[in-house]
């Protein structure tokens, strides 16, 4: 995946690329919590069954969040791609989740 110019993959290499330089890791993360009308909402889908897609939404921005926080540290390197990149999740406390993105920054 290209995003804001950098290549982005969750492999260790680049096929067909050499990498030239690794410039160390990369990182970047968010913190979310729940909404009480999310909630709300939640709990009907907890007793009738059926995908949470407001919880399904919040965690699908936090992942770009913590991505986009990721390539900013990336860009400030100089690097031009990130490697191995890696997703984890983390409850930080009741209603509050941390989604955390870390690479290997990398010139090519």
């Amino acid at each position: 995946m290209v995003t804001d110019g950098l290549i982005i993959t969750n492999v260790e290499n680049i096929p067909g690329r050499e990498i030239k330089s690794h410039l160390g890791m990369v990182r970047g993360s968010t913190v979310r919590a729940k909404h009480i009308g999310r909630d709300i909402m939640a709990g009907f889908k907890s007793v009738f069954g059926g995908e949470i897609k407001s919880y399904t939404q919040l965690m699908n921005e936090a992942r770009d969040e913590a991505i986009a926080r990721m390539i900013g540290e990336a860009k400030k390197l100089g690097a031009n791609a990130v490697v191995n990149v890696r997703l984890a999740t983390a409850s930080i406390m009741q209603g509050a989740a941390e989604v955390f993105a870390y690479g290997t920054a990398v010139i090519i």
